[in-house]
């Protein structure tokens, strides 16, 4: 079996390992993909290592506040979860995947109550479930109110120490490790601080699973956390693997506005404030979504966003604001006290005051591409959670069927693991990977880069895009990205190794795959909203973008055939 991407050799400037440890599988990321993965493997027997680059639990999904969204109520179906997905996906969701979230969501939900996770429950005991936008039905499982991913990080978290999983945190995940046959033989990383391993290690492993998060801080303003830099979406395009879909970045339509230079992350006002009944509204108290779409409030997000975005530019303002006054204090207290604490923590109090919001980055719909059963292109190599692309959020995604996705996908990526540690004898092969290469393969940029890029992303590659801002974002990347390469290529220097640089650097690989799939997309489709190309062109863009990086640090681009993906080399019959 051979893989379609071929290693591209580029790894980041980095100390060769000076440590390490050998497992069946290293799952990195400690979300719900992550937990949930190497919970599922560990009890199948595997030697199992979770490598996080914080603590356990700081990772995206502990900030989820809505929900997850299952067909779990009265009269739901996952027909009609089908259907809303789809919608929402505006043409670009694989079916087949989809169909797979929504048929064996229910009963993955039920797994993870079984797990430890607590939802809040109706009078009459069953699950209370609310609706957010894009769902026709009440569908979202929510816990302690609007903590959701706090609840789901505690239970994984408990399971995980209570099972004695081998855990590494404060490491960052470097590269990935290859044989000679180009498979995968485990990862590099640095841990940062105090722990059994310190500096720059390896983990040796056949199998390895990317469950790494976003990569929001690409952005000047976003929901994600600091340590969301794209690190394994960037690991992958060095690995020669495929990704996909990058231009389609989710804009939570009502982030918490502290500013037109706020900077990092920014506080979420859940969609599920609107799914209760809240409006949005102008300065002059007008609700300005109803007669845009049949659901108002409560349209898909991209909608949303580009209704806010809209009669900001019309009114010439910062933000538009979120009014909730009707819900009274007992109903912002018990249903909502982590966005009503934040709020008030900000000087807003949404019980006598509408709060102030507009759109920050909040979710890559796009990344690694996956098959059904979480295999990228690369053999050995596994993708879940927001760092993949399985085909399920299609140009937009649906209101919290991340988490449903993380959690499904991450359980068919353990049944794959297991089932191929059976039939070809993993745990007695733990392949060798090739030498750590003497001289750097990749510049490093100074850490200073991080925020240029993150401006130049903001301002050229945001909410709303062109051909003009972005080929400005373009040319501005591409003098980063080249600088850097002819400082390494032609005077031998680079930045010195070190976290900063890597995550600039990390930052700028994937600023530079997202840029070029939204230069070439010329429509308006989903979370991809280019002005000048206002209209949705199913005839020539109901397709996907694929992009790899080449040995020269080239991208390669292509377009697939139809909205279909094609199956992942892996995925094929082996060839004779």
């Amino acid at each position: 079996m051979t893989s379609t991407g071929t290693s591209t050799g580029i790894r980041l400037h980095a100390p060769a390992p000076g440590w390490s440890v050998t497992a069946d599988v290293v799952v990195v990321g400690s979300g719900v993909a992550g937990l949930t993965a190497a919970l599922r493997c560990d009890a199948a027997g595997l030697r199992t290592v979770v490598v996080t680059k914080a603590r356990l639990d700081d990772g995206s999904t502990r900030w989820a506040q809505g929900g997850i969204a299952a067909a779990l109520g009265e009269g739901d179906t996952p027909e009609q979860h089908l259907d809303d997905t789809l919608v929402a996906g505006a043409g670009l969701c694989d079916e087949d995947a989809v169909r797979i979230l929504v048929t064996e969501g229910p009963d993955a939900v039920r797994r993870l109550i079984e797990t430890g996770a607590h939802f809040d429950e109706s009078e009459e005991g069953g699950l209370e479930l609310t609706r957010e936008g894009g769902h026709h039905r009440r569908r979202i499982a929510h816990a302690g109110g609007d903590a959701t991913g706090a609840e789901i990080s505690r239970a994984l978290v408990e399971a995980v120490r209570a099972r004695g999983l081998r855990t590494v945190e404060n490491a960052l995940v470097l590269d990935l490790l290859t044989d000679t046959d180009g498979r995968t033989a485990g990862v590099t990383l640095h841990v940062m601080g105090e722990g059994q391993h310190d500096g720059v290690g390896a983990v040796h492993a056949p199998a390895v699973v990317l469950a790494t998060g976003g990569m929001g801080q690409v952005f000047s303003a976003t929901t994600n956390p600091s340590v969301s830099t794209g690190d394994g979406v960037a690991l992958a395009l060095r690995a020669g693997a495929e990704v996909s879909d990058l231009e389609f970045v989710q804009f939570h339509p009502t982030v918490l506005f502290l500013g037109a230079d706020a900077e990092g992350q920014q506080p979420l006002v859940s969609e599920a404030v609107r799914g209760e009944g809240a409006h949005l509204v102008d300065a002059d108290g007008v609700r300005f979504m109803t007669g845009q779409h049949e659901l108002a409030e409560l349209a898909p997000r991209d909608i949303v966003a580009k209704g806010i975005m809209r009669r900001m530019q019309e009114q010439d303002a910062e933000h538009m604001y979120l009014d909730a006054r009707h819900f009274g204090a007992h109903m912002w207290e018990h249903r909502f006290p982590t966005i009503l604490a934040a709020c008030r923590a900000h000087g807003i109090d949404p019980v006598t005051q509408p709060v102030p919001v507009a759109p920050a980055a909040h979710y890559a719909s796009g990344g690694v591409r996956t098959d059904s059963r979480g295999r990228t292109t690369v053999p050995g190599l596994y993708a879940c959670g927001e760092v993949a692309c399985t085909g399920v959020h299609g140009a937009n995604r649906l209101a919290s069927n991340s988490l449903l996705e993380g959690l499904v996908y991450a359980e068919r990526i353990a049944v794959d693991i297991v089932g191929g540690h059976e039939e070809n004898s993993l745990h007695a092969r733990v392949p060798a990977p090739v030498a750590h290469p003497e001289k750097p393969a990749h510049p490093l940029l100074a850490p200073e880069a991080r925020f240029a890029i993150q401006r130049i992303m903001t301002d050229g590659a945001g909410v709303l895009r062109s051909a003009a801002s972005l080929e400005t974002a373009a040319e501005r990347i591409q003098q980063l990205h080249t600088e850097a390469r002819d400082a390494l290529d032609i005077h031998g220097k680079t930045a010195e190794p070190g976290v900063d640089t890597w995550e600039a650097t990390n930052l700028l690989c994937v600023a530079r795959v997202l840029v070029s799939a939204a230069r070439l997309r010329e429509e308006t489709r989903g979370c991809h909203w280019r002005e000048d190309k206002g209209e949705r062109d199913d005839t020539n863009w109901r397709r996907h973008i694929v992009v790899r990086l080449n040995p020269d640090r080239t991208l390669a681009v292509h377009t697939t055939d139809t909205p279909d993906f094609p199956p992942t080399q892996q995925s094929r019959p082996q060839e004779q």
